[in-house]
């Protein structure tokens, strides 16, 4: 890397599985980084990174503990809310992003590339309404930005390999064909959101982003998982119906007692991924288009499989579980 193109880089949000990943690439390609952290998160520290102790809810503290009235070139924020509930996302999602953008304006940052959700395309949900206000807020800003909308991660679809293991059924949720995604790796992801830095052609714009490979159902998700495995499949076929009534009871409840209508909304999260695709969206036709949604990287969701099989590789899910 030439001396011109090393950027001194704050990271947001590196404490998740996709923050972790875009800081060691960017080390890797001999960017300067420093890491905003929270003091108790138990994720493992990186050589060369600056860890700074910090909280992103706090504007004074994204100042004083992250900036600390230092030159940076850009922001790369993959913050997200744990649980996707009303008060988490727009404390998150919402406040926290745009705490950190405006301490970057006020301390001379010019750009900032954003790690937002595909989902947001449709929005029914409070964390997708929260996403997409600081997209706006971002967008007016007058900053560089790169809004990164990517597909299903790995982690988001691996949740259900001890259950095959134990000889239970893989779960899907109607025929099993309801929904389909280009789901793209960490790896992947932070290679691309890395580089939105230099590529002038992801400047200014919203960027939906997936994996390698055709898009895949969750029949095929299982059907893969059963061949591996050396399985033959087997599967639990779950009516949506079930979700919908859930979401009712808990919603008419939650009128009662306040922690059951989050639940509701944990519910709906549910139900969201449980019926609609992770791929672009095409509003002329009302259907999702995999043909249209770009694809970036080279580690399919099969090949993670495999190395899952294989004890090559993990899976952090906690609170993105849904099996």
């Amino acid at each position: 890397m030439s001396a011109g193109s090393r950027r001194r880089v704050l990271v947001v949000g590196a404490t998740g599985t996709i923050g972790q990943a875009v800081a060691r690439a960017l080390v890797a390609r001999g960017h300067e980084v420093v890491c905003l952290v929270r003091g108790n998160t138990g994720a493992p520290r990186q050589p060369s990174i600056d860890y700074r102790i910090g909280e992103v809810t706090n504007p004074q503290s994204v100042l004083d503990d992250g900036f600390k009235d230092e030159r940076f070139d850009a922001v790369l924020s993959c913050l997200a809310s744990r649980t996707g509930a009303s008060q988490d996302a727009w404390a998150i999602d919402h406040q926290a992003n745009l705490n950190v953008l405006n301490a970057a304006r006020e301390t001379g940052v010019r750009q900032f590339v954003l790690l937002s959700a595909i989902c947001v395309q449709k929005p029914q949900l409070a964390f997708q309404h929260a996403k997409l206000a600081f997209e706006d807020a971002l967008i007016t800003s007058g900053l560089t930005y790169s809004i990164v909308r990517p597909t299903a991660f790995f982690k988001s679809l691996s949740g259900q390999l001890d259950r095959l293991k134990a000889g239970k059924p893989f779960l899907v949720f109607g025929d099993g064909r309801l929904t389909a995604c280009k789901p793209i790796s960490d790896a992947d992801l932070a290679d691309y959101l890395i580089g939105c830095l230099d590529d002038a052609g992801r400047h200014n714009r919203i960027l939906p982003v997936g994996g390698p490979g055709k898009a895949i159902t969750p029949l095929e998700q299982g059907a893969e998982l059963f061949r591996l495995l050396g399985k033959p499949p087997r599967y639990r076929h779950v009516p949506v119906a079930i979700l919908t009534a859930i979401i009712a009871g808990l919603s008419l409840a939650g009128r009662i007692f306040p922690s059951l209508a989050e639940k509701a909304e944990l519910a709906r999260i549910g139900r969201y991924y449980a019926t609609e695709s992770m791929l672009v969206y095409d509003l002329g036709k009302g259907a999702y288009d995999a043909d249209a949604t770009p694809s970036h990287g080279r580690e399919t969701l099969f090949d993670f499989y495999a190395r899952l099989v294989r004890g090559e590789a993990t899976v952090e899910r906690g609170d993105h579980a849904v099996f």
